[in-house]
């Protein structure tokens, strides 16, 4: 009985070492994650950022969570494809949300995210920046909230408020001329400052009184001229400018602006820098353009560029899942929004934002926002140089019609 008893604690004593050495408790479970992202220039904040959910889902999971950070200068989008191509295991990747997201989904390559936690927490409008296909395929990062930009001092010494129709419009800009100011700057030696008219345009009546617009245009059956008011505020703008708009480029621009002589630009607050510059006590505010005396066609442009999506095929979905939920962390997402100086974009963010983008963001919080209309680039850039020979009128209403419908009608082909 001794030696039996002896054998089997033998026996008992070796299977307990076994199982220890092959799947006891030998310390946490390790996890690589293969993140891309293309904006080398926030390493720093992204890196600290990342650490901080590895901190937190050991504590919390007992899982160890390393990272391989890709964050290329160049090429970022050709190198993100050839690593799907070559299928090294990506988990997490950025991508531009309106012109690479609906590929990359098409793809396979964009998980469906539409019953993660952060969705609730998206502003509504801007969670169809992040859908294709009726669901939710990233968590967005950078945005822009632009229309026009405005003098805030020459506004506060004339007791007006930025108009949401054109009567009120005209009204403002009666008041600007007798207080000895210019309405408008115009700047349009570079195309793509009067191209800013187009999204405006096209944008605000997207979204109030012609829904169908860029579905017909895309089908083949529409035309400029379905927009009836199309040129109403084009018109109201380039009569209540400077002379000789073509002689002033984007940096003139900058400089002309920032002087004081004019109260309204048609132009984005990525030219802030551009402004402070000339003068760093500059104080100017971000408003919606209106487009007729309908004030629902007058709001402010939502433009999201950067998001982050789950690739379907990632070996580390539970831990990229979590990843791309903390992004918009309750506690933490607002530090790292602020510290990377990217809007708003959910309610869990309460941080102080430049005073421009607050100006925009009262517009926004108010429902008074669209995405970015979905416009050709070939069509956009027809209309900056149709739009200069418009203002020189060397062409017609008629003329700018035809050339933007043939401009569409070819970039379907």
């Amino acid at each position: 009985m001794k030696k039996l008893l002896l054998v089997f604690t033998t026996t008992l004593l070796f299977f307990s070492l076994l199982t220890s050495c092959e799947g006891g408790p030998a310390g946490p479970k390790q996890v690589e994650l293969k993140v891309f992202i293309d904006q080398p220039r926030f390493r720093k904040q992204y890196t600290a950022y990342l650490d901080r959910f590895a901190e937190k889902y050991k504590k919390e999971k007992g899982v160890e969570v390393t990272y391989n950070l890709e964050m290329p200068d160049t090429n970022a989008g050709q190198l993100l494809r050839t690593r799907f191509a070559s299928e090294e295991g990506i988990d997490i990747y950025s991508c531009h949300a309106m012109n690479d997201l609906p590929e990359y989904t098409k793809a396979g390559y964009a998980e469906d995210l539409s019953s993660q936690p952060f969705v609730n927490k998206l502003y509504d409008n801007i969670k169809p920046v992040v859908t294709v296909d009726g669901k939710i395929r990233a968590v967005p990062l950078e945005s822009l909230f632009w229309g026009i930009v405005y003098n805030k001092k020459i506004f506060n010494q004339l007791n007006i408020k930025p108009a949401l129709t054109v009567s009120e419009l005209k009204e403002n800009i009666a008041k600007i001329k007798a207080a000895g100011y210019i309405p408008f700057l115009l700047a349009y030696k570079d195309q793509w400052i009067p191209q800013l008219l187009l999204p405006l345009t096209v944008g605000g009546f997207l979204n109030s009184e012609y829904p169908d617009f860029i579905d017909n245009m895309n089908k083949g059956r529409g035309s400029f001229a379905d927009l009836k008011e199309f040129f109403t505020i084009m018109d109201l703008v380039n009569a209540n400018g400077n002379k000789r708009p073509l002689d002033i480029d984007a940096n003139l621009g900058n400089v002309e602006f920032a002087s004081g002589k004019y109260a309204m630009y048609v132009q984005g607050p990525w030219m802030a820098q551009g402004f402070l510059e000339q003068d760093e006590n500059f104080e100017f505010g971000v408003a919606p353009l209106p487009l007729n005396d309908n004030p629902e066609t007058a709001q402010i442009n939502i433009a999201v560029s950067t998001c982050l999506c789950v690739n379907p095929k990632s070996e580390n979905k539970e831990v990229a899942l979590a990843l791309i939920n903390y992004i918009l962390d309750e506690n933490d997402s607002s530090a790292f929004y602020e510290s990377l100086k990217f809007n708003p974009l959910a309610k869990v963010h309460k941080f102080e934002t430049y005073p421009w983008v607050n100006t925009a963001m009262t517009y926004v919080e108010q429902g008074k926002g669209y995405i970015d209309p979905k416009i050709p680039q070939p069509v956009k850039d027809e209309s900056g140089a149709v739009f200069q020979s418009y203002y020189l009128k060397d062409m017609s209403q008629a003329d700018i019609i035809n050339a933007l419908d043939k401009a569409w009608k070819s970039s379907l082909k």
